[in-house]
């Protein structure tokens, strides 16, 4: 069974958006991805879903029409078992696989990028979101 682990919205202020939701439901800071041709933002997390806020400087890195001017919920994402049985489960439905997968010029978490019904994205991956802040994450042993 999937898992949702991920919920992306755009803003054009992802520092102040993050501070928000900090501020008001107390979500930890995982990391910031610096502007990019892609877009930046800020990662914040609960220790299960993994949020991010992110700001999209053109239509195509949104992956949408009006996506570089849109505010609001943009995609989310599911931590499945097997990649591959999942893409095939989308055989007969309205979805449309997006080429960006892992690898791919701007692919943070995901390996395969999903246009379902009615337009909603969202980020399929078998390797999940980072979930807990930096100091939280255990300490990497020096070779």
């Amino acid at each position: 069974m999937a898992r949702l682990r991920h919920i992306a919205i755009a803003t054009k202020d992802p520092e102040k958006t993050a501070a928000f939701y900090q501020k008001v439901f107390g979500l930890k800071f995982v990391k910031q991805v610096p502007d990019s041709p892609r877009g930046g933002g800020v990662f914040l997390s609960d220790g299960h879903i993994n949020f991010a806020f992110l700001n999209y400087p053109s239509d195509e890195a949104a992956d949408m029409v009006g996506g570089a001017s849109y505010e609001g919920l943009h995609h989310m994402g599911f931590q499945v078992d097997d990649l591959e049985e999942a893409k095939a489960r989308l055989s007969g439905t309205e979805a449309e696989l997006l080429g960006d997968t892992v690898g791919s010029h701007h692919s943070f978490y995901f390996e395969q990028k999903v246009r379902g019904p009615h337009g909603v994205i969202m980020d399929m991956s078998t390797q999940g979101w980072d979930l807990e802040p930096p100091e939280a994450a255990p300490a990497k042993k020096k070779a």
